[in-house]
């Protein structure tokens, strides 16, 4: 948006007229971690002007403008307002600009993609927004407060912004929003959107997070008979007791939960599904916790993501809490939750790897090291996004491998969880 109007982008270490920090809300300690950064930076770029956009300007814009050296602070739709940016305060007074309206007052999803007019020659990968805010009205998410309601990307605009990715020589898209399939331009949903998708020419597509009652038989099937949509969802579990589900005012529960599961890994070859999965919700209880850590164990997923319960304000949990409908976990028991499932989570990643051992898998190299004298180690994503690295000898050394996709066969585990194989084309 900005370079499209004649603003040149700069790494942040060689200097810069603005410098534009993104911030998150999602957890109390993501908006400590806000307000860190904020500072920091601020501290090591004394002579730039400081402007914070994101959820947590949303949320507590007057917070993140009592941080002194921040120049501005916009709001959800307001950062789409490029006049803000040149906003300077004054030298004797050093008052900040704050303009955040009201995140239901958003009707449209602004277009956002990566960055295409300055190509990042490190990335393979582009993003493309289709679609931001959510009217689920989850208990515990602040969203609607910081997003306002669902709203998509018109087609035409995906598509013409689909052929920019391509023409710059990305490899694959990666299609982001809030609720990304409860997309919908008229009649065209999320699967009519792949669709079209498909026909750019670009040879992977890739889905991020998709919530369980949208992850309909005919997206499934779509995934399944595509050679461009990557066989890869994230599908947020959040809790497997029921009871917490309905607390959270989940739509689903575990049953439907697992249904939909077991439908897309016996469909699509070799589909990973990751999760997230909160601990210490108010009101879970060892046996929810238990009942969870059960459940998870026996689903076919390839990944988690464990985060703690932090209550928002403005949120109807934070009023639950409030009016002792509900308890708080204490912190240290839902700490104790989290790295029990942490450790579950490491074992199921390294399951669902290593099943994957002795396959060939195509994979999209991004990132190279030098291991020793005419040894590069080169890393990518494979289809269904695991990590696999290869060593190049002096026959590969010198050749510019970021970008390709290639054949390789997976002899076993290298760094971590990450698996390791040899080039086969």
């Amino acid at each position: 948006m900005l370079v499209a109007e004649g603003w040149r982008l700069n790494a942040i270490d060689d200097g810069a007229d603005v410098i534009i920090i993104h911030t998150c809300a999602v957890t109390g300690e993501a908006e400590r971690k806000s307000r860190q950064q904020i500072r920091k930076i601020i501290r090591n770029h004394p002579e730039s002007r400081i402007g914070v956009i994101g959820c947590y300007a949303q949320l507590d814009p007057k917070r993140v403008a009592e941080i002194e050296g921040v120049s501005f602070v916009l709001g959800t739709a307001d950062k789409f307002d490029i006049s803000w940016y040149s906003y300077e305060p004054s030298p004797d007074s050093h008052v900040p600009l704050i303009k955040v309206s009201p995140a239901d007052e958003a009707k449209i999803a602004h277009p956002a993609c990566s960055m295409l007019s300055q190509p990042d020659k490190e990335r393979t990968r582009a993003f493309l927004k289709i679609q931001d805010g959510c009217s689920f009205g989850c208990a515990y998410c602040t969203i609607p407060l910081a997003r306002g309601r669902s709203r998509s990307v018109s087609l035409p605009v995906l598509l013409d912004q689909a052929r920019r990715i391509a023409d710059a020589g990305y490899s694959e898209i990666v299609l982001t929003g809030i609720n990304l399939a409860d997309y919908r331009d008229d009649d065209i949903r999320l699967a009519g959107l792949l669709r079209q998708l498909e026909t750019i020419d670009i040879g992977r597509i890739r889905i991020s997070s998709v919530e369980p009652q949208l992850l309909d038989d005919e997206l499934i099937d779509m995934v399944a008979a595509s050679s461009k949509i990557m066989p890869h969802f994230h599908l947020p579990l959040q809790s497997a007791s029921d009871r917490v589900l309905r607390s959270m005012r989940r739509h689903y529960d575990t049953a439907f939960y697992r249904e939909r599961l077991a439908k897309t890994v016996s469909s699509i070859e070799g589909c990973a599904i990751g999760a997230d999965v909160m601990v210490g919700y108010p009101g879970e209880n060892e046996h929810d916790f238990e009942a969870m850590c059960r459940f998870i164990e026996e689903l076919p997923v390839a990944y988690l993501h464990v985060f703690t319960c932090s209550p928002r304000p403005g949120t109807k949990l934070f009023a639950e809490i409030a009016e002792k409908k509900l308890s708080r976990v204490p912190s240290a028991e839902a700490s104790a939750r989290a790295a029990r499932l942490g450790v579950i989570g490491e074992r199921i990643e390294r399951r669902f790897a290593e099943a994957f051992i002795g396959s060939r898998l195509k994979v999209l190299f991004e990132e190279s090291s030098v291991v020793a004298e005419e040894v590069v180690r080169w890393s990518g994503y494979s289809e269904n996004y695991l990590r696999v690295s290869v060593d190049t000898g002096a026959e590969v050394v010198g050749k510019e491998l970021r970008g390709e996709v290639r054949e390789v066969l997976v002899e076993g585990f290298g760094e971590g969880l990450q698996l390791q194989g040899r080039l086969l084309s």
